[in-house]
């Protein structure tokens, strides 16, 4: 069955980067088509139940399917595609979706780090990521050796925790939290991850900025954190 995928997406979105790398790693030819999730086009919203991204625009015999939703399209992908990278063993193949969803987890401990309003909550939600990434610095441990999750084999738990990694290129730039300290499997994992050619490639050349004036307009308080620095900065440089 021929098919022409078209992948809709969002500059930032990590569930976006997620089918992305999925795509890369299999090889599939795709198109990727980006859309405002400020100012929604009409023919998004027509195509778009939940009025989300990522959608999987899917082409073939004269019609057209829309899929929406990462973790669907993800699996789609593993059915209808070569280059699997879920494990074979179902056993496994559950524990690695157990943990895409632990991903699905930090991501929205993410969000709630970045948008807390106070130092209290700031302070909070910081623990809370460290005690997540314990609990997968614990997991890594116990997996083979190798630099992916499942040891010398990329699979779809990579490409969840790729675009997670990406958020503490931008953070480290703003600060010292201390969320990854401590756990140098982690660390080693993330390393590996951001050298990643289908990782790199899941985003434009102009991510961090944008990602950094996202996080500067949020009106929280990492973004009174970003605003102090460019305050402090020009002050640094005439000294």
């Amino acid at each position: 069955m021929t098919t022409k995928l078209t992948l809709v997406s969002h500059h930032l979105c990590p569930y976006v980067q997620r089918a992305a790398i999925s795509l890369a790693e299999k090889g599939v030819p795709f198109e990727r088509v980006n859309v405002d999730l400020a100012n929604k086009p009409d023919w998004f919203k027509a195509i778009s139940p939940l009025g989300k991204v990522p959608l999987l625009r899917v082409e073939y015999g004269g019609g057209e399917e829309i899929i929406f939703e990462s973790a669907v399209i993800l699996e789609f992908l593993e059915e209808t595609e070569a280059n699997p990278l879920h494990p074979a063993d179902p056993v496994t193949r559950a524990r690695h979706r157990a943990w895409i969803e632990f991903g699905s987890a930090i991501l929205n401990a993410i969000g709630r780090f970045y948008s807390a309003a106070d130092e209290n909550a700031f302070l909070n939600e910081s623990r809370n990521l460290s005690e997540m990434f314990a609990r997968v610095e614990a997991e890594l441990s116990i997996r083979q050796s190798g630099p992916w999750f499942a040891g010398d084999r990329f699979s779809l738990v990579d490409a969840v925790y790729g675009p997670i990694f990406r958020y503490f290129d931008t953070f480290d730039r703003i600060g010292d939290f201390g969320i990854l300290d401590g756990k140098p499997l982690v660390h080693a994992w993330r390393e590996a991850l951001s050298n990643r050619r289908s990782v790199k490639g899941a985003v434009g050349a102009d991510y961090p900025q944008r990602l950094h004036a996202f996080l500067q307009a949020k009106k929280s308080y990492l973004s009174e954190i970003i605003r102090l620095q460019a305050i402090a900065v020009p002050q640094a440089r005439s000294a």
